[in-house]
């Protein structure tokens, strides 16, 4: 199985939960030319009135100056892993199997495929477990 991978930042900003919150900030990193790969975007648990996206990748000081300017950051709780390679049956099955045989714990897997490739964004707790899961699928 050959797997791509690489450690990425994940950028989030906070949103007005109400029509158009979501679009006003990625029309700015539109605007500003960042072609993302990856878009999650959710209410905050609190009834605040709020939401949050998580965005990725930021690419380039023009990129980072765009997203600053929308209300991005990056987050440096969320340590993040992105794995890409040819979609099989059960991958994102085996590529978590082998991480939790490594003894990596997994924060959250975000996945898609699209035609014949997969990618997944895998966050993990610390920089050590990003550095532990990228070994791990590095070998695989």
């Amino acid at each position: 199985m050959e797997l791509h991978v690489e450690r990425v930042d994940v950028w989030a900003a906070t949103i007005d939960d109400k029509p158009g919150g979501l679009a006003q900030v990625l029309n700015a990193l539109r605007d500003a030319g960042v072609d993302l790969q990856f878009v999650v975007a959710r209410r905050t648990p609190e009834a605040s009135g709020k939401g949050v996206v998580f965005v990725a990748p930021l690419q380039g000081e023009s990129e980072i100056r765009a997203a600053t300017q929308a209300g991005f950051s990056v987050t440096p709780s969320l340590h993040s892993v992105r794995v890409m390679g040819m979609d099989q049956l059960g991958i994102v099955a085996r590529v978590t199997q082998m991480l939790a045989d490594g003894g990596v714990n997994l924060r959250g897997v975000s996945a898609a495929v699209l035609g014949s490739q997969f990618i997944a964004y895998i966050a993990v707790d610390s920089l050590e477990d990003t550095e532990t899961a990228m070994d791990i699928l590095q070998r695989a």
